[in-house]
């Protein structure tokens, strides 16, 4: 009879690596909804829940991105699904400007499709109520989960296994699909914000696949939820809008100035983003063939 562990083998690779990349995200992310939540009601002039998920967190490092722990038979494998590999120098100027380049390219599609159809308002945290730094310190904690956990979870346990077999294409759009759907919990989050989240996916995702590195992304994603928090609280934007001003539909106002000014800008700045991908990819090569 087969043991559990060849039998687990034998599900092909897609809806492995896809039930692998949830139940990660699920074990890194959880507890910080706990615990914030539990901050909010209980001593919320006190951070309490941020030096208990530092904690956590680097356990979920250890464990889950640097194979220690046991079962030692798996280290192996979750180092390299993690892919928390090192990148050459030369390629980390290339990544992360290719990488916001391609963030932009998401803002102003969102900038189109806000146009098209009616954007949810996100949700924010009154933070009148609770001491600055209680809440800069949530806010840190929160993009180094978000960082950390939802890089290493779906662009490395989900992604890398899935790519591996059929290609970047299939695992991008698959993580991105359900990287939304995991948002699904807010209740401001819908199947409108599809094209949003599986665009962000495309960034990490091209990002994560041709440095063969998760650390571009983990850096790239806490600086992005760091600033968008930031930007909710302090002017009301989603991270998912390009503007807090409310412009009419192009089917009341029809295709304006500032509607084809806002698609030529994306057109130009994803050829842009093109070109740097395509860039940081001859980087990357001439790197480690140097170090070879």
């Amino acid at each position: 009879m087969a043991s559990a562990a060849e039998l687990w083998l034998r599900v092909p690779v897609l809806p492995r690596a896809v039930l692998v990349g949830i139940a990660v995200g699920a074990i890194g992310t959880v507890p910080w909804a706990v615990l914030v939540s539990l901050n909010l009601k209980h001593l919320s002039a006190v951070p309490w829940a941020v030096p208990i998920m530092a904690a956590y967190l680097s356990l979920f490092w250890l464990y889950f991105v640097r194979g220690f722990g046991w079962p030692r038979s798996t280290a192996a494998d979750r180092r390299a699904n993690a892919r928390a590999n090192g990148l050459p120098g030369d390629a980390w100027v290339p990544a992360l400007f290719a990488g916001m380049l391609g963030l932009v390219s998401v803002l102003l599609l969102q900038g189109v499709l806000g146009r098209l159809i009616t954007l949810p308002q996100q949700r924010e945290l009154d933070v009148s109520q609770y001491p600055v730094l209680t809440v800069f310190l949530w806010l840190v904690m929160g993009a180094a989960v978000a960082g950390v956990v939802e890089v290493t979870s779906f662009r490395g346990y989900l992604q890398r296994p899935i790519e591996r077999r059929h290609g970047p294409v299939i695992p991008i759009v698959v993580a991105g699909t359900l990287f939304a759907f995991a948002h699904f919990t807010h209740p401001e989050v819908g199947l409108v914000l599809l094209p949003y989240y599986i665009s962000a996916a495309a960034v990490y995702g091209a990002l994560a696949y041709l440095t063969d590195s998760t650390l571009p992304s983990m850096f790239l994603h806490a600086g992005g939820n760091m600033l968008s928090a930031l930007d909710l609280f302090s002017r009301g934007r989603s991270e998912w809008q390009l503007s807090t001003v409310s412009t009419p539909s192009v089917w009341e106002a029809g295709p304006d100035a500032a509607l084809i000014g806002n698609v030529a800008a994306l057109l130009v700045v994803v050829a842009a983003a093109v070109w740097a991908y395509a860039g940081l990819a001859r980087a990357v090569r001439a790197a480690r063939t140097s170090a070879g």
